[in-house]
């Protein structure tokens, strides 16, 4: 009889799941304190019940205007995704996908991530990772290169507007900051050791070469920012608010990049106090740029529930099927 000190251990060595759900817990309980932190801030200069109050005063049809537009957003956004996929994707699928990975990224902040989603039912219809992957990952790059884009288009028409304030050199410093990170993904090459790695690197760059479908794809990105800053003018108009679009086409990309930093829940927080920040510069209170943040966000959250029924509908379907056939 062997010793049972020399058997081999035949128990799952459950270390390392534990070491990362650990890891998961740490980095939600932070992006908490920083998302409660930053409100807190916000609601001390603005007042809770003052937003709410204002929010409720809210035109209701341009908050639906806005909604509208958070929808069409997304059925852009699938088209654009669409352009990186083989052919037999049809938008009768990729539009549900892209809602769901939309309802996920509102109402599952720091859990389970949108483009997780759509990479894992990418994955389980075509079983080639990489390609899931890479796609998931262009579709979000050239999304923050039309913003980009975006900024800098609108930038010398909204500069008198900010001219002399902080704002000046935030936005050249984001567009140099995005050109950097980009020369880097995409010139670096990683070593033979890391084959996935540099299997995706290669989806990527084919990605490039196909120049009509990425200048189609920069062209769609352009005008889903120019309809996010116009749903944020929506929001605002129906508040009584007057703030000219092209200095939202600045304004817009600021925030955005700061609410994608992945230091909060969501970009909560985050999101509000950069609209305080920056609607400050043209005269507007806190109370009333908290209002339309708040306003905004909750336009593109009652936009993104259709998700939720897509998702329903996704997880009655058997793996290698969908629910949602392909035209």
């Amino acid at each position: 009889m062997q010793d049972p000190d020399t058997q081999p251990d035949t128990q799952p060595d459950t270390r390392p799941t534990a070491h990362l759900g650990a890891k998961r817990a740490s980095a939600f309980a932070l992006k908490l304190l920083v998302s409660g932190s930053l409100l807190y801030f916000v609601f001390s200069r603005a007042g809770v019940g003052k937003v709410a109050e204002i929010l409720s005063d809210i035109k209701p049809l341009w908050f639906a205007g806005a909604m509208g537009i958070f929808v069409i957003m997304m059925l852009m956004g699938s088209i654009r995704w669409g352009l990186l996929l083989p052919d037999h994707f049809s938008q009768r699928r990729l539009f549900p996908l892209y809602m769901i990975g939309a309802f996920f990224n509102i109402f599952l902040p720091g859990l389970v991530g949108g483009d997780v989603v759509k990479v894992y039912y990418l994955y389980r219809e075509t079983r080639k990772g990489a390609q899931a992957l890479a796609s998931v990952f262009m579709d979000r790059y050239l999304g923050y290169a039309g913003l980009m884009m975006l900024g800098a288009l609108a930038y010398p028409f909204g500069f008198r507007a900010f001219s002399g304030t902080w704002i000046t050199p935030v936005l050249p410093g984001i567009i140099a900051a995005f050109i950097i990170t980009s020369l880097v993904i995409f010139l670096a090459r990683p070593g033979g050791r890391f084959k996935s790695v540099s299997k995706l690197h290669d989806h990527l760059h084919s990605y490039l070469r196909n120049r009509r479908a990425i200048t189609r794809a920069l062209g769609i990105s352009l005008a889903i920012h120019i309809l996010s800053s116009t749903s944020v003018w929506c929001i605002a108009s129906g508040l009584g608010v007057d703030i000219p679009l092209p200095t939202l086409f600045v304004f817009v990309p600021v925030i955005a990049t700061l609410a994608a930093l992945p230091i909060s829940i969501s970009g909560l927080g985050i999101r509000e106090a950069a609209f305080v920040l920056l609607f400050a510069t043209q005269g507007i209170s806190s109370e009333l740029a908290t209002a339309i943040s708040f306003g905004w966000f909750l336009a593109i959250a009652i936009g993104g529930l259709p998700g939720l029924v897509f998702y329903m509908r996704e997880k009655g379907a058997t793996p290698g099927k969908t629910s949602i056939k392909p035209l």
